[in-house]
């Protein structure tokens, strides 16, 4: 019996979050990032903005230059935007206890067999998106299919507040007029390679024998895309319990040589990461800084913390000088940047394997009870009066 996947993905969260919280301003583009006439990106924007071409990772002022005057321009509130999600993943932990958190406003659900308790997977899908509308006031686009990728491009296929199901039988139909750029593994680097056989869409790469993708692509890639073409990919969901790392990256719009852009990118990376990491109750050792360069070049630097965290000032700090590193040692700087991410890995569970990073040039601090207990106070404040309550930052580290 083929499984049921279930993906949910908030849309536009942030902008949408800003949206609900202050009703003036639905109907007008919102940007959620750096402000105009500031060094930055757009971390997430509103359905209306994306009308003018804004999408996220877009330099400021490029989105700035595009935008009409009405637009509203705000810093994130991560505080509260995790709140928010942690308000939704409880309510779909109620649809289905296999849930697997992948960002702070995306999920997967393993809603097997739920067909004999609630019905078909469209009713399935049409409670997880009313769920989350009764828990938070807001709308998600539901996908359903039998593994991961098929869930994953069925939300993706009608956004915003959509619902697609994707039977086993009917998955061929559905990947056969994507363009193949919608498989994993097929990017910058080897997209024009399937082009120049003549490849536009799925459907063209199924038609492709295997040894031909093979010698294409490489053994291992040619395979792997071979089978999503065909439908096939990992039909599992993996709990937070079983996660072993946790990451954000950001694929750029266009090429960023400016530090100030990656540095700011870094910043929210952080935020994300640790947001999630403290909301599966993770603290981790191992911070990894995330690079690709024009031409698909990808570079990862990892440092070793002295003791495991999942504070966002440890781990911006830590990732920007992995960034710093490699633009003094490996010429990074003024190389233009496609993708840039952060992970945290190396759960304090497994410190016993992990090894002190004897090497890095300024080893950070154990933090101390005290400053735990501040921590704690902390959210604990800003979880019960919301913003504005009490405020942290992260330093800027320049």
């Amino acid at each position: 019996m083929p499984r049921l996947i279930l993906h949910v993905d908030l849309d536009a969260f942030y902008a949408a979050v800003e949206q609900r919280d202050r009703p003036d301003w639905r109907g007008l583009p919102v940007v959620v990032g750096a402000a105009p006439g500031r060094r930055g990106v757009v971390a997430t924007c509103s359905y209306e903005a994306r009308r003018y071409g804004v999408h996220s990772a877009m330099p400021i002022s490029q989105a700035a230059r595009r935008l009409p005057p009405q637009t509203v321009y705000l810093r994130p509130d991560m505080e509260r935007y995790a709140r928010v999600s942690r308000q939704i993943m409880r309510v779909l932990a109620d649809l289905s206890p296999v849930i697997e958190q992948v960002s702070i406003d995306e999920a997967y659900l393993d809603v097997s067999g739920l067909e004999r308790l609630m019905g078909s997977p469209t009713h399935i899908g049409q409670s997880a998106k009313t769920l989350i509308q009764d828990a938070v006031g807001l709308t998600a686009s539901v996908g359903i299919g039998p593994n991961r990728l098929v869930a994953k491009l069925a939300s993706d296929s009608h956004k915003p507040d959509g619902l697609t199901i994707v039977p086993a039988e009917v998955v061929g139909a559905f990947l056969d007029p994507l363009p193949l750029t919608v498989l994993r593994g097929v990017g910058a680097k080897t997209a024009p390679r399937l082009h120049a056989l003549g490849l536009q869409t799925v459907a063209e790469v199924r038609r492709l024998p295997l040894e031909t993708l093979r010698r294409c692509l490489g053994a291992r890639a040619g395979t792997l895309v071979h089978q999503q073409a065909h439908g096939l990919a990992d039909d599992r969901v993996y709990p937070d319990t079983a996660r072993k790392s946790i990451s954000k990256e950001t694929t750029f719009g266009a090429d960023v040589t400016d530090q100030d852009v990656l540095r700011e990118t870094l910043r929210w990376a952080a935020q994300e990461v640790g947001y999630l990491a403290r909301h599966a109750q993770h603290a981790g050792l191992v911070v990894t800084l995330k690079v690709r360069f024009r031409g698909f070049e990808t570079h990862t630097r990892s440092r070793t913390l002295a003791v495991p965290s999942a504070d966002d000032r440890v781990l911006f700090k830590t990732a920007l000088e992995l960034l710093e590193s490699g633009c003094r040692s490996k010429g990074w700087s003024g190389r233009p940047v496609r993708l840039i991410g952060l992970g945290l890995s190396g759960w304090a569970g497994d410190a016993a394997s992990q090894q002190p990073d004897l090497f890095a040039q300024q080893p950070l601090p154990a933090p101390r009870p005290r400053d735990d207990r501040l921590n704690a106070t902390l959210d604990a404040i800003r979880d019960r009066f919301g913003k504005g309550s009490v405020q942290r930052g992260l330093p800027r580290y320049r």
